[in-house]
């Protein structure tokens, strides 16, 4: 009885680490629906501005020639600072083996392993209060904004 039930305890985690992996195909699918998305939020903070202001349509031209040099200049700004970002990125990564090296000669084994604990328990309750924050941050589709 014991074994079944490791058995599809096992199978089980199996299959959810199997779902957890994402393809190429479907990163790319992704970012071409967030994509698509950004490009509608934008025409639609548009149309509403133009509305908003009574704006005509020689203004409405030259927002949209403004908004893409912002956002030509922005991606140019990201890509330039790509580099910098995984450096300080690999500071952090050393900066942070190096205290776990330094807590390790301070602590006896028995507290080390609890300061490890400990602080993996926090990481994953800020995780979780980031990932709470996303989901409240985010609109609720039409169809469950009809059923509340």
């Amino acid at each position: 009885m014991k074994k079944l039930i490791l058995a599809i305890a096992f199978i089980g985690m199996g299959s959810f680490a199997m779902a957890q992996q994402t393809t190429p195909q479907d990163k790319q699918a992704r970012k071409a629906e967030m994509q698509q998305k950004m490009q509608q939020k934008a025409q639609d903070r548009l149309a509403e501005m133009q509305k908003d202001l009574n704006l005509n349509q020689s203004q409405v031209a030259q927002i949209k020639d403004l908004q893409a040099k912002r956002k030509a200049e922005m991606m140019a700004e990201f890509e330039k600072n790509k580099g910098d970002r995984q450096a300080k990125m690999e500071q952090m990564k050393a900066k942070r083996a190096q205290m776990d090296a330094d807590m390790k000669k301070i602590l006896t084994p028995e507290q080390y392993d609890k300061w490890q604990a400990d602080r993996k328990a926090k990481m994953e309750k800020r995780k979780a209060e980031m990932t709470d924050k996303k989901m409240m941050t985010k609109p609720m589709p039409a169809a469950e904004a009809n059923t509340n």
